[in-house]
């Protein structure tokens, strides 16, 4: 099971090809840190579609990169500094192969007027295994000895008698 303790992380690069690569070997790491091995090469191939897109399209090549893991989903945000960068037209194939691999995904404007990209992916459950019956494991107790068969009047006489607390089965 994934853990659901909330983490979050940030990066700062001027991104190039050379780093590209660095990046998603960067963020691999983190995702494994979190436990969240499954979700290492959709999210790494999907950051770098978007650097290798923004560093062919932006002049400004500084850009924040953010993942933030809230215990079911984990999205990724990369923010540039590029006012000129029109993602719908300069990275719109790019956006349309990130539509496809994420749950979910996103583009906005921030008040300084850099734009935000950003997807997210639902952590998927394990491969499921068949359960296979096992044998039980020998007790290390005594087991308790099986009542003697009273006959139905010697139940009645005792009913009659004072009412005793039977013991519970441990």
């Amino acid at each position: 099971m994934k853990t659901a303790v909330p983490c979050y992380y940030h990066l700062d690069v001027d991104v190039s090809p050379e780093r590209v690569a660095q990046v998603g070997r960067i963020l691999a790491a983190h995702l494994k840190y979190w436990d969240l091995e499954t979700l290492v090469a959709p999210v790494c191939g999907g950051a770098g579609m978007l650097l290798t897109a923004i560093d062919e399209n932006a002049t400004d090549k500084s850009l924040s990169i953010e993942m933030w893991w809230n215990g079911q989903h984990l999205i990724t945000a990369v923010g540039g500094n590029d006012r000129e960068l029109r993602p719908d037209q300069d990275l719109r194939s790019c956006l349309e192969r990130i539509a496809a691999m994420s749950d979910g995904w996103g583009c906005c404007a921030t008040a300084t007027g850099s734009k935000v990209i950003w997807f997210s992916q639902r952590a998927r459950s394990g491969e499921r295994v068949p359960l296979v019956p096992t044998a039980p494991s020998p007790s290390l107790r005594e087991g308790r000895p099986v009542p003697r068969a009273l006959p139905v009047a010697a139940l009645a006489a005792h009913a009659a008698e004072e009412p005793r607390v039977l013991e519970a089965v441990r």
